[in-house]
Order: structure tokens, then C-alpha cells, then sequence
């Protein structure tokens, strides 16, 4: 796996609600932002578009790509057969998406490919999937996506830490305030978006100061 095997502390999940619709203005947004993150110490960040058409994901992703160049690790919220076309580094998947073996077979040994979990069934069975790193969430209440599943707490952070030993991203709710309390529960990354990206402030310092806490 990249990373040399430690998986990066803060994993910034971009949402494209937060981007300006108008073509122009979203392609230097998106510049912009990937070369702030990267210079705040971001190592990995993904690109979610739930609603965009495959058009606009490309558009976008090129812009991302062509940015951070290679100082930066690009995932792809679902859509494994977009990844040669972005030039990603990977894909994440959800319950209701393709499945790990799915994208493994489209992307080969190279790709990062993650995995939500949200309950200790979907954990289990996600330890033995073809995946690099398991997602759990919510952690804490969170108004990023519509129909949550339900919240999982820090003890399941806790509980997901000993089914797993593959690197662990908690996701759902974390803040400045209570990312200490997650990394602590077991947890090797967690997963932000309104935290970062919602806000009026620069999304790289929040970026900073969650790393800055990690240290």
C-alpha cells in the first residue's frame, strides 16, 4: 500500500456541493484548493459527486489531478470505471456500491480501494475483502450525508479497531474538538467534510490545524 504502510492521520473528503457551479470558476477553485492542501500537509483526499454527470466527475478530477500532480493521493467516491480516465489512485465504495472485488478486478494490485462499515457484520466482512483501509461511521451525528445510518460512537471506533488490523478511517461528525477522542479510540485517520470544507474559513488551515493536533 502507498503510504508506506501508515496511513496518512487526516483524510479530507471533498464534496462537490462546496464547489462553485460555473466551469471556470470551479476549475481554479479546484486548483487552488489541492495546492493549499498539499502545502498544509494533506497526503490523501477524496472527490465525491453524488449527483454530477460522469462529464462534470472528469472535468472536475482533471483539474484536481493536473494541481497536486503526484504530491497528492486522489480516491474517487464509487465509480471504479472512471479511475484510468481521472488517473485516481483509487476508488472508495460504499454498502450499496460496487463491491471491493468488483473494483480490485477493474483497477489491479496498485489501486488504494477502501470500504465503508457501518455496524460489526459489514466489519467483519470487510476483513476479508481486497481492500486498504476500512471506513466506520458515523462516529457521531453528522449532517454531510441524507439518511445516515445509525451512529456508531467511540466505542465503535473501539470495537472496529479489534476486528481490524488494516488502517482504520472513522468518519461522521469529527470537529477540531473531538478528533483527539477518535484518534485515541483506535482510530488511524478520520474522514472530514463540512469541518473543512462548510466552513467560511480556508479549508487548508482547518486542514493544518487537525494535523496540527494529530502531532
Amino acid at each position: 500500500m502507498a503510504f508506506g504502510g501508515k496511513f496518512p492521520p487526516l483524510y479530507p473528503i471533498l464534496d462537490a456541493v462546496f464547489l462553485p457551479p460555473a466551469f471556470d470558476q470551479r476549475r481554479e477553485a479546484l486548483g487552488q484548493l489541492a495546492r493549499d492542501l498539499v502545502e498544509a500537509g494533506v497526503q490523501i483526499l477524496q472527490y465525491r459527486n453524488k449527483h454530477g454527470s460522469e462529464a462534470e466527475i472528469l472535468r472536475d478530477s482533471e483539474s484536481l489531478r493536473a494541481a497536486a500532480q503526484r504530491r497528492l493521493k486522489l480516491i474517487l467516491n464509487d465509480l471504479p470505471h472512471l479511475i484510468v480516465k481521472t488517473k485516481f489512485d483509487g476508488v472508495h465504495v460504499g454498502q450499496a456500491d460496487a463491491s471491493p472485488r468488483e473494483a480490485r478486478a477493474v483497477l489491479g494490485i496498485e489501486a488504494i480501494i477502501g470500504i465503508s462499515t457501518h455496524n460489526e457484520e459489514q466489519l467483519r466482512a470487510a476483513e476479508f475483502e481486497p481492500v486498504d483501509y476500512i471506513a466506520i461511521g458515523p462516529v457521531f451525528s453528522t449532517s454531510s450525508k441524507q439518511n445516515p445510518d445509525p451512529v456508531v460512537g467511540l466505542e465503535g471506533v473501539r470495537l472496529a479497531r479489534r476486528l481490524t488490523k488494516k488502517p482504520l478511517v472513522a468518519i461522521g461528525g469529527i470537529t477540531l474538538e473531538n478528533a483527539p477522542m477518535v484518534w485515541a479510540a483506535g482510530a488511524d485517520s478520520v474522514a472530514v467534510i463540512s469541518a473543512i470544507f462548510s466552513a467560511a474559513e480556508d479549508p487548508a488551515k482547518l486542514a493544518g490545524d487537525f494535523l496540527r493536533i494529530f502531532r
